[in-house]
């Protein structure tokens, strides 16, 4: 049955706020930054604009704003002082990541919205990734101002040095599919390996399909064919052409180590995994602690996800924990690498499925359906049928 949902007026949510907690850890955050962004319009109104990176006094500023606020509220909350002046610091600064957490959120609203199902979010979320700032104090204010570059934005955050770092930084991603693309993206982005010593190191022997297009944003239709690896490095040069991506076609395995050999991981800084099956994951893990390199491990499931940083001697590794089996076979496994009877017999039954049903699914669209053609050239992609016209 369907659920009538009401939500307050804005200016009534704003006095009175409901939240959605993101993060159970930090519970206390969310009524601190909803006073925190409060006080920003009125510091934004007063100045005609943010508060400058790195800024003490203007965090002093903003804290007294934020101080005035709680106690109008009806039930002041305790400010932690430090979140507040850390909050101004970096309000003026934006980073890839962060605007692509807060896309997906909205454009998953608007798929609620659109289709009527799932349950939107009620009144208020915060998200915040504090704990990424240096834990060593604040940076100097000199550090975090801007050079006339497109990382302006991340500058003003993390400073000019850490900005260099990450341009100097020597990437392993293995697969460019759904997850890659988006590691790559953020990469490019980010200004990662956007120094001369600096290099993304892509792998994947998968072609691109049509079914991929929906998912993984580097590929267009007239990629259909090509390979992941290739287009998602000219796309992501494209983004930004001070990158120095590397594209491969080859499967991690115990038959390409003298490919990726003993030089080549301790020439790396990291590895970023976006790959479909446990057994890659597993070795790519092993690999990362055998010679110590931080593995950033992420996948999802439908609409879940999970992410793992691995630093060796440090966390819990991949493999150090089971994952459940694998219910269906990847696509890019039954295609390319099969490596087990299932994948045969999966391989078997779709090879059946094209041969016998839908060639004659077809056939009989075609002679009983008179916009079968037409509908069928207006396909994205290649298309799959050529009319006599085109011959």
């Amino acid at each position: 049955m369907p659920k009538k949902i009401s939500f307050k007026s804005f200016k009534d949510a704003v006095a009175d706020p409901e939240f959605i907690m993101s993060d159970f850890a930090k519970m206390d955050r969310p009524p601190q930054l909803h006073l925190a962004f409060q006080g920003l319009q009125l510091f934004k109104q007063k100045h005609s604009r943010l508060p400058k990176p790195w800024n003490e006094e203007d965090a002093l500023e903003l804290l007294t704003i934020v101080k005035e606020l709680n106690e109008k509220n009806k039930e002041p909350v305790e400010l932690n002082e430090d979140l507040i002046k850390r909050f101004s610091y970096i309000a003026e600064g934006d980073i890839c990541p962060m605007q692509a957490v807060i896309g997906g959120i909205t454009a998953q609203e608007i798929m609620k919205a659109c289709s009527g199902k799932f349950h939107p979010i009620h009144q208020w979320l915060y998200f915040d990734a504090l704990e990424c700032l240096p834990e060593d104090g604040p940076i100097s204010e000199e550090l975090a101002q801007p050079l006339g570059s497109r990382y302006d934005g991340q500058i003003a955050i993390f400073g000019r040095d850490f900005q260099k770092k990450l341009g100097a930084l020597k990437y392993f991603v293995v697969g460019s599919g759904a997850i890659g693309c988006e590691h790559l993206k953020n990469m490019a982005m980010m200004g990662i390996a956007s120094e001369p010593e600096g290099k993304i190191i892509i792998t994947d022997m998968d072609l691109i399909e049509r079914s991929n297009l929906n998912r993984q944003f580097l590929f267009r239709p007239w990629d259909v064919g090509d390979m992941k690896s290739v287009v998602a490095a000219k796309a992501v040069t494209k983004m930004n052409p001070s990158i120095n991506v590397e594209a491969h076609q080859n499967r991690v395995c115990p038959e390409t180590e003298m490919i990726y050999d003993d030089d080549f991981f301790e020439s790396l800084d990291g590895v970023a995994n976006a790959l479909d099956n446990i057994d890659a994951r597993t070795y790519m893990d092993r690999r990362c602690v055998y010679y110590r390199k931080p593995l950033l491990e992420s996948g999802t499931l439908g609409t879940k996800g999970n992410v793992q940083v691995v630093l060796p001697f440090f966390t819990e590794s991949y493999a150090s924990s089971q994952d459940p089996p694998e219910r269906s076979i990847p696509i890019c496994t039954l295609k390319n690498f099969p490596n087990a009877i299932e994948h045969t017999l999966q391989w078997a039954r779709d090879e059946f499925e094209g041969l016998y049903k839908q060639a004659a699914e077809n056939a009989h669209a075609y002679l009983n359906d008179p916009t079968f053609m037409d509908r069928t050239l207006k396909l994205a992609g290649k298309p799959a049928f050529r009319s006599f016209g085109n011959c």
